[in-house]
């Protein structure tokens, strides 16, 4: 059975304790919900940092305290910072890659979401995708539109990113890709004859959650995500418990499809990195 890494979002930058009390949002909330979710079969956590208020961060402390406590709590999960511009100073955003997390997201394109566009200038991009590279820190490319696979390969032709990227798409954004299984279909194609060996995984936000995983699965993804980022409900009744709980929905998805939960040393070998030891993974 080919194993499957599982992602866990924890915060994001959009829920609020509002919405759901089990969004963590101090540094030591994050690690202990981390902690939990790894537990329960998540090997990759994607990592937003909040200011006190709940608002948005880009502070490199913060993002060191969640790093230590996950390695410290965590042995060999793969931690992967975000890069995302929603409530972040542009110049900020990459502040943090110098702790040289395992990976960290990489939005090539802009796009429209609810309230905002999301705006990731050539420039900027280029910057991040560049800095990734000084410190040794693997990209995961997250594509919330068909030109955005493009955009990637003008990075690797420029030598800013190699031939085996981790690819993400991000389905169900209002404005954006709609979460429709047609369109991981177009998307799965065009990325493999753009990138032949890629990895890859698909997101699914809010509602949707489920139903692209299930998509992903059938289609042989290495890896899936959930978490309270991306969805804060169980069912449109209720909300989901923690992060944990949506972990071990994700675990019995990939199970059903025969497949296994990839272990940390698994996980690393399959997204390309280090080992926990600090040798290459074969």
């Amino acid at each position: 059975m080919n194993p499957v890494v599982i992602a866990v979002a924890i915060t994001g930058s959009v829920p609020r304790k509002k919405d759901n009390p089990a969004v963590p949002i101090l540094p030591s909330e994050q690690v202990a919900s981390t902690r939990e979710a790894f537990e329960a079969g998540a090997t990759l956590v994607h990592i937003h940092v909040r200011n006190d208020d709940e608002t948005s961060s880009s502070d490199p402390e913060r993002f060191r305290q969640v790093q230590e406590g996950v390695r410290r709590l965590c042995p060999g999960m793969i931690i992967q910072f975000s890069t995302g511009g929603r409530g972040r100073d542009p110049s900020q955003r990459s502040s943090a890659l110098y702790l040289k997390p395992d990976m960290a997201s990489l939005s090539t394109g802009s796009v429209n979401f609810p309230t905002i566009v999301y705006e990731n200038h050539t420039t900027l991009v280029e910057e991040m995708a560049g800095k990734m590279k000084e410190f040794g820190v693997r990209p995961e490319i997250e594509i919330f539109d068909l030109s955005h696979l493009h955009g990637a390969r003008r990075l690797a032709d420029q030598g800013l990113l190699d031939e085996r990227p981790h690819i993400q798409f991000v389905m169900g954004v209002q404005y954006a890709l709609p979460a429709e299984e047609r369109l991981l279909d177009t998307l799965l194609t065009e990325a493999k004859h753009l990138f032949p060996t890629c990895t890859w995984t698909a997101a699914g936000i809010g509602r949707h959650q489920a139903p692209v995983m299930e998509w992903a699965l059938a289609r042989g993804a290495d890896a899936v995500r959930t978490g309270l980022e991306d969805n804060i409900r169980v069912t449109k009744e209720r909300l989901a418990a923690s992060n944990a709980e949506l972990v071990s929905l994700a675990a019995d998805a990939v199970r059903r499809h025969g497949r296994r939960v990839a272990t940390a040393d698994e996980a690393r070998a399959l997204l390309g990195l280090k080992s926990a030891q600090g040798t290459q993974a074969a």
